[in-house]
């Protein structure tokens, strides 16, 4: 049996903790499997790098800018990229050797690899690379010399031989692109929670760990803000049917599976609330109705590298409309800049420009809301008996999220957590 884990920052995030996962790489070794482990950098180091980009960029005069992955200074260049992707790309080589080293010291047979030595072969996109290919040769010559193969995830080499990097969750994703490549027989993501839960524990204490997910329902998820796996992670996962397994690093109990959809799941109406509170609201009122105006303001934003989420658009009146969108917060003086100095359409301009950092989105995922109704209509019934009030709503196949004020977030989450009943257990529909 071939198992692939990977281990996050907070999982490697001391010797001590890097001691625990050898013993339980030898543990699996001790099975009789085959073990290829990924690690991430541990815990804060790759922001400690990056800090220092930011820092010498700042030395020499520019400004911090966000942009794609990271944050980093607003002078950038293929060049400096490159750069940047050789820095931040020793903090997983780091702890690849150490856990190598550790194994080796409890008794165990290792060898950690990075960068050129993975075979994942990426695009020449610096900082956020796309995978092209993986030669997995190396691993398996490795694994059949009885050894765990420990590598540094996030990170792989371009058609140049040059380190690239792939992003934030980078090392999720290097753990599922390996898997399904070499076909393990699960992919195990190990780290500081021991799966997935109804809701947040640290909000709603009597939370329930979730058995299984599947994979639509934690891409969802993920969107959602949820920190237990990347977007490209679980993309990779549902297109190669990578079974993945969430659990604690910290003991041996079962985690949450992410699987394919079942049939039993479309019996569960409800399965996850989720609650992001790094939103704000961007209101532009009377804005010309005319052909064009919408295109232009989300091709400005989204030419920026600022990630629109939900968007309303109000019936048009004498020719004006209102348009409402949100935006991460954290991206919302720039996205009130960029708007106050652009021109519309036939030179036409907002009446006013309105913004409300105090929102947050709450969300009810769940696979059965595709096959039965009803479920926006016990959502807001639930927030009305709170007296929540909902200022936006978007909805998906299988998601329902509601934009709320932000003081009643929590409310709202635990009242749509126990409205629907996950604190008892899952959501059923209710049959006749």
């Amino acid at each position: 049996m071939l198992v692939l884990q990977k281990y996050g920052g907070t999982s490697v995030a001391d010797l001590d903790r890097i001691r625990a996962c050898a013993r339980r790489c030898l543990g699996v070794v001790e099975q009789g499997h085959q073990l290829v482990v990924i690690v991430s950098a541990m815990a804060g180091q790759t922001n400690r790098l990056i800090a220092l980009a930011n820092s010498l960029g700042e030395a020499e005069g520019s400004t911090a800018a966000a942009k794609g992955p990271y944050v980093v200074a607003a002078q950038r260049s293929p060049a400096r990229d490159r750069e940047l992707d050789q820095l931040v790309a020793t903090g997983e080589k780091v702890s690849a050797a150490l856990l190598a080293m550790a194994i080796m010291d409890a008794g165990g047979e290792a060898v950690s690899l990075v960068g050129h030595q993975l075979g994942m072969h990426t695009d020449r996109n610096f900082t956020r690379a796309r995978i092209t290919h993986i030669d997995h040769e190396r691993i398996r010559r490795e694994l059949d010399a009885g050894r765990v193969v420990v590598c540094a995830g996030f990170q792989g080499i371009d058609e140049a031989g040059d380190i690239t990097t792939l992003g934030r969750g980078g090392s999720d994703t290097s753990a599922v692109a390996f898997a399904a490549a070499m076909q393990a027989d699960v992919c195990e993501i190990l780290t500081d929670v021991d799966g997935v839960y109804t809701t947040d524990p640290r909000v709603v204490s009597h939370a329930r760990k979730i058995d299984r997910v599947s994979y639509e329902e934690m891409l969802e998820l993920a969107a959602l803000g949820a920190k237990v796996l990347c977007s490209r992670s679980v993309e990779l996962a549902m297109k190669h049917g990578v079974p993945v397994h969430v659990r604690s690093s910290l003991h041996e109990g079962p985690g949450t599976f992410i699987v394919p959809e079942e049939p039993s799941m479309e019996d569960v109406v409800v399965s996850v609330v989720a609650l992001d509170r790094n939103e704000a609201k961007v209101t532009l009122t009377e804005v010309p109705d005319v052909p064009g105006t919408v295109a232009a303001l989300f091709r400005a934003l989204g030419e920026a590298g600022i990630v629109v989420d939900m968007i309303i658009q109000n019936a048009a009146h004498q020719g004006h409309t209102d348009v409402t969108f949100t935006v991460p917060e954290a991206e919302l003086p720039r996205a009130r800049e960029l708007l106050e100095g652009m021109s519309l359409p036939g030179g036409g301009r907002p009446a006013a420009i309105l913004t409300d950092p105090g929102i947050c989105k709450v969300s009810v995922v769940g696979v059965g809301m595709r096959s039965h109704a009803g479920i926006a209509a016990k959502t807001f019934e639930i927030l009305a008996a709170e007296g929540i009030n909902i200022q936006m709503v978007s909805t998906s196949e299988i998601k329902i999220s509601v934009v709320v004020s932000e003081r009643y977030g929590e409310l709202a989450l635990r009242a749509l957590h126990d409205g629907f009943g996950l604190h008892q257990g899952p959501a059923r529909a209710e049959r006749p």
